[in-house]
């Protein structure tokens, strides 16, 4: 009975937290603690360290980035290669908008792409329903499968101790992710009428309510050399921290002698992340000039701060309530998931799907995994289900779609699931999820 309330707990915090928004799920998850602790007697658990301080090394070099342009940069790119080839801008969206995420490492990027497909997608005679639901999953994709995107960030820190790298990870995540992104933009491809026979769309042209978006200011002089230069060096920590992953025997050795007795190690993955990022930073801040004002009131290190702060609270509200009912879990749910590996990915996607946060959920289920024995291919290609954020209509860059699209054929349902991001959302996780699991058996095993 006891262990049904302090379930009964922990997720109505998530989802009174979850309905907050913000900061919100970390605050009521304190709330939780408080009760676990203090009044349930239940041990305190603890939120992941090294996942935390990975997280705020890469935030921290992202809003540097940000600070100096870098950002506007690529932003700027991916534009010009949309509005190169408008007939094409159903396929060519998502799988830019992949890659731009995936090589930032942060979905940011994307509120300032919704605009511009939106208006190539019009201009060009083409359904922005299409590209534009197709491009929010292919952003949740991207997140997964960028190395220094804070999910995959997590599951570094949580699988070191089975030996499995950023490397292995890549190597299952990139081509499954990359590949669902393909399939779910063939979903939507021809999805709805012609954009000349949308009646919603025929009816705001004769409303007057279609306009043209304004173009950005292009970077120019020395705005543009320090953007440029401050991406080099973003994209250098990047290619830097993927190396020392393929390349572990790179990561520099110690010598540390305790007592009389030397010993030697080796600096963790973790923290060989966050050295080169924080460098990162302060490389950009010092030749490339980016204020470290600037920086800390960016949109990056405004949305990293909500991240760090949900993470801390619902990772250690999990944490507490798997200690103080470790026996019970494990004994009641591992012989199902031991018959059933798919039972797990659905755990992850349903859990993302109530914390709208895929690092969160990593935090939150993966140490359960690993204290059931889960093989590290399961747990790998399980990781590709976290992207349930687009299930319910109510997450940021799905709000930022539907009211970017002046014609009105990116909408919400009247029955709320029925929403444009549904078909391309499960078409993308399902087969994505299905290629990491047959992958990370072929390639992990």
């Amino acid at each position: 009975m006891t262990l049904w309330l302090e379930l009964a707990l922990l997720l109505a915090c998530i989802v009174v937290g979850a309905r907050l928004g913000g900061i919100g799920l970390g605050t009521i998850s304190g709330i939780g603690l408080v009760i676990y602790v203090f009044v349930f007697r239940m041990p305190p658990g603890g939120p992941p360290g090294t996942v935390l301080g990975m997280i705020i090394a890469v935030i921290t070099a992202l809003a540097a980035m940000q600070a100096a342009g870098g950002l506007d940069l690529l932003i700027g790119v991916a534009g010009r290669i949309l509005a190169g080839r408008p007939r094409q801008v159903t396929v060519l969206a998502p799988l830019v908008t992949y890659v731009l995420v995936l090589v930032s490492g942060t979905q940011h990027v994307v509120y300032a792409l919704l605009p511009v497909i939106a208006e190539v997608s019009r201009k060009a005679g083409v359904r922005p329903e299409r590209p534009l639901s197709a491009s929010v999953i292919a952003s949740m994709n991207g997140i997964v499968a960028s190395p220094i995107g804070a999910a995959t960030v997590a599951l570094v820190g949580l699988l070191a101790g089975i030996d499995v790298g950023l490397p292995q990870i890549l190597l299952v995540i990139v081509p499954a992710t990359l590949a669902g992104t393909v399939l779910g933009t063939l979903a939507v491809a021809w999805r709805g009428k012609e954009l000349e026979e949308d009646p919603e769309y025929l009816r705001r042209v004769a409303d007057g309510k279609i306009a043209d978006v304004a173009a950005q200011q292009a970077l120019e002089g020395i705005a543009r050399r320090r953007a440029i230069g401050s991406c080099l060096v973003f994209l250098a920590a990047i290619a830097l921290v993927v190396g020392i992953g393929v390349f572990p025997d790179a990561r520099p050795q110690y010598e540390t002698i305790v007592e009389g007795i030397t010993e030697t190690g080796q600096v963790e993955m973790g923290r060989a992340i966050m050295i080169i990022m924080l460098a990162a930073a302060g490389l950009i801040m010092v030749f490339f000039k980016a204020s470290p004002e600037a920086a800390v009131k960016g949109s990056i290190m405004k949305g990293g701060l909500v991240a760090l702060i949900s993470i801390l609270g619902v990772s250690w509200l999990g944490s507490s309530f798997f200690e103080g009912n470790q026996q019970a879990i494990v004994g009641g749910i591992s012989s199902a998931i031991q018959a059933q590996p798919w039972v797990f990915a659905l755990g992850m996607f349903a859990l993302s799907v109530v914390l709208f946060s895929q690092a969160a959920t990593v935090v939150t289920l993966v140490p359960v995994g690993l204290a059931l024995g889960l093989s590290a291919p399961l747990l790998v290609g399980a990781y590709a289900a976290v992207n349930g954020l687009f299930f319910l209509p109510t997450y940021g860059t799905v709000l930022a779609a539907v009211s970017f699209d002046q014609t009105g054929t990116t909408k919400v349902g009247k029955y709320l699931l029925n929403h444009s991001f549904m078909l391309p959302g499960l078409v993308s996780t399902v087969s994505t999820t299905v290629i990491a699991m047959l992958l990370a058996r072929w390639l992990l095993a």
